[in-house]
């Protein structure tokens, strides 16, 4: 009775792609800022690029979920496509990956609260420690648990960035955006190198995290697991892909720039419905789902530990499972 059904599995292990909506388009606008606002046209063809890797990692990831129906991270499949040391590099490098994933979604939400709050600022590390227990201690309490509680705020928060891309575009596409804010696409640009351009990719690329969670959790998934993880899977591609781009381009369009102590979701939001109710609901439910997407990292971090422990390289104690579904040593 503890299994996920896809409603509940997209919330749980979904919301780490979906809040890296929050943050990744400002890191491409970030590298190329160090070049001037005239460069921002470049992160159109960026955000395509991003894009098109987002549609290779979901064919393979639903490859992988069916030739791996017991759950295949991306350490099972190296180990058995390539050979242990690879294994043991992507394993290892996931083991990191899962607790940055908390720090950097855990940051995140903080900044979107004191973009909003701005008299909190001064609060932010005390905020994110007190954020990381609490999401240690739902943890705690079994998976089926917090998926619940993730439930309201991933879908609020899909619902939020709907909203803003909808009547942002609407606005842009009644002239309300005058289009002398942003460059036009082709503006040459001067000092603009191909590293630069494959700087601001490989950062946009932070939009993809937590792609790789469903194919970890594929045994979490109710009966048929494949086909439901599978369905997930496809249905938080198509979710991300929309507000990715959305976010994206209205960026551009409307010519934010990133400011240290506003997030780009936020100047955004104030420029499409001003400081209103509206604000308000896309910054709480992105600070809420940015804090919550840390929750992938205290899911799938034990089930890649269990493959590691399985194979003794990492202690035993990781194997056991909790009352509640989960391995609570992870």
């Amino acid at each position: 009775e503890q299994k996920l059904n896809k409603v509940k599995a997209l919330a749980i292990l979904s919301s780490d792609a979906l809040s890296s909506v929050a943050y990744g388009p400002e890191q491409v606008l970030i590298v190329l800022a160090t070049i001037g606002m005239i460069a921002f046209w470049y992160s159109i063809p960026i955000g395509i690029g991003v894009l098109i890797l987002l549609t290779a990692l979901i064919l393979s990831y639903r490859q992988i979920i069916y030739a791996y129906p017991e759950g295949g991270g991306a350490y099972v499949v190296s180990k058995h496509n390539l050979g242990e040391n690879a294994g043991l590099i992507a394993g290892g490098s996931l083991l990191v990956d899962y607790i940055l994933t908390v720090s950097v979604s855990i940051s995140s939400g903080t900044d979107a609260l004191t973009s909003a709050f701005p008299v909190l600022h001064d609060y932010r590390v005390i905020i994110a420690c007190l954020l990381v227990i609490f999401i240690m201690v739902l943890n705690l309490r079994g998976v089926t648990e917090s998926a619940s509680a993730l439930a309201y705020p991933v879908y609020l928060f899909v619902v939020a960035l709907v909203l803003l891309i909808g009547i942002g575009i609407w606005k842009v596409a009644t002239g309300q955006v005058s289009p002398d804010v942003h460059p036009a696409i082709g503006t040459a640009v001067p000092g603009i190198s191909l590293f630069l351009l494959l700087r601001a990719f490989s950062s946009g690329c932070s939009a993809l995290t937590g792609v790789e969670a469903i194919s970890n959790a594929v045994t979490n998934f109710r009966q048929p697991a494949a086909r439901n993880a599978v369905r997930t899977l496809v249905a938080m591609g198509i979710i991300l892909a929309i507000l990715f781009s959305g976010v994206m381009f209205l960026s551009y369009w409307f010519g934010i720039v990133p400011k240290a102590e506003e997030t780009v979701v936020s100047q955004l939001a104030s420029q499409v419905f001003g400081r209103n109710g509206f604000y308000y609901f896309v910054q709480g439910t992105t600070a809420l789902i940015l804090v919550l997407a840390a929750n992938t990292g205290f899911s799938a971090f034990p089930l890649l530990a269990v493959n590691l422990a399985v194979d003794k390289y990492i202690p035993r104690m990781f194997t056991i499972r909790g009352d509640r579904l989960g391995y609570s040593n992870g």
